[in-house]
């Protein structure tokens, strides 16, 4: 199946046959051939898109969240995530990854898990999540870099027999740092801006106004499949799974067959695929907090990941990332391998809570072709995660 085919079969049945916009299904398609964990994808096989990602309405790229939710009440107040340090206006930092310290790994995520057992245990009739999606372009004419932004908004039931709601947001593009504004204003200021797509040589044009936020609902996958977490699982499968972290890591992996996340024929790595899953885990599933701790132990234990201090997000506030690199192809049937990318999920430190996912360039090549080594070149930020009783 072709990535065209691919977005299309992973759109949600509520939405019928309405047209996608270009800029949604060019950050779709950008984020999905990106980052694995958002590998929530395939809408016949994986009930829900997750944040990452990639929201993604996928994975690796598109997000939610309007600002209006029909009177739905917040999420308790123990849920609800750092609030940015300083406007989300176009951080400074948009586009340029954080140095790297020497820390232990091990002792960062241990110190993490102990933060996350201690959150308050609490349920409610939805698991409602709210993010951010940011994907990174090269403009066509005057080469200045630009962010086109989704936002995502969802809601998952506690019981079965209830629908489940989401809510998506075209946001609108904006140039990444005030180097690449300036070029843009010496291009005109242009209020649609063509941008390149390196992979397929091909270009889009993206908007610099947001569009109406969209709402619908649908029933769940086969009745009671609400996430994706290496298979379709339930939400009593979620809160009933193990707290220690070698169970967890057992469980995880009767799902792995030695690929990724998307394809069959596209091999990854026992670590590469644990970390990837656990990151959507710690991210935005409705797990205990003592689950989200075994899932940090977890890492912990993995020689192939290590820790980055002091790193910003695109919502600007700062945390510890937890990174891993992976080879990445323009297309799962590939035989060769186009680039590298370092994938990291950032979280507060003091509370074992998920803040970010970004993918870094490492190495550039087939989506990231444009973009100098250090490059950010997707993001997903999480504004909200936690239980209410009201829906959109």
């Amino acid at each position: 199946m072709n990535p065209i085919d691919e977005l299309r079969a992973a759109r949600p049945a509520h939405l019928g046959d309405v047209p996608v916009d270009e800029r949604t299904r060019a950050a779709e398609l950008s984020s999905a051939m990106s980052r694995p964990r958002q590998a929530r994808v395939r809408r016949r096989t994986r009930p829900v898109w997750g944040i990452s990602l990639a929201g993604a309405a996928a994975v690796a790229a598109a997000a939610v969240v309007v600002t209006g939710t029909g009177g739905s009440t917040p999420p308790a107040p123990d849920v609800v995530l750092p609030a940015p340090t300083r406007s989300t206006s176009t951080p400074s930092r948009a586009f340029t990854a954080a140095p790297k310290v020497t820390l232990s790994a091990r002792e960062v995520l241990l110190a993490a898990a102990e933060n996350a057992d201690r959150q308050p245990n609490r349920t409610a009739a939805y698991w409602h999540t709210a993010s951010v999606s940011r994907t990174l372009y090269k403009a066509v004419h005057g080469g200045y870099l630009v962010w086109d932004r989704s936002r995502i908004e969802g809601w998952t039931p506690r019981a079965t027999g209830t629908d489940q709601w989401s809510s998506t947001q075209t946001l609108d593009a904006r140039p990444a740092t005030e180097a690449d504004e300036a070029a843009w204003r010496q291009a005109g200021s242009p209020t649609e801006i063509a941008v390149e797509i390196p992979a397929k040589s091909d270009e889009i044009t993206l908007s610099t106004s947001p569009r109406p936020a969209e709402i619908g609902h649908a029933p769940l996958t086969d009745g009671d499949k609400v996430f994706w977490l290496g298979r379709n699982v339930t939400m009593k499968d979620l809160r009933g799974l193990p707290s220690d972290p070698g169970e967890l890591k057992a469980w995880l992996l009767r799902s792995y067959g030695g690929h990724s996340t998307e394809s069959s024929s596209d091999p990854m790595s026992a670590d590469i695929w644990l970390f990837t899953v656990s990151a959507g885990l710690i991210t935005d599933m409705p797990v205990t907090p003592q689950v989200r701790g075994a899932a940090f132990r977890m890492l912990a234990d993995l020689d192939t990941v290590e820790v980055i201090e002091n790193v910003t997000d695109a919502e600007g506030r700062q945390g510890t990332a937890v990174a891993i690199k992976q080879k990445v192809k323009m297309k799962a049937s590939d035989k060769k391998y186009a680039g590298v990318l370092e994938n990291r999920l950032i979280f507060d430190q003091a509370t074992g809570r998920a803040l970010a996912n970004e993918s870094v360039v490492v190495k550039p090549g087939g989506y990231q072709a444009a973009f100098e080594p250090g490059t950010v070149w997707n993001s997903t930020a999480v504004l909200e995660a936690g239980w209410t009783d009201s829906k959109p």
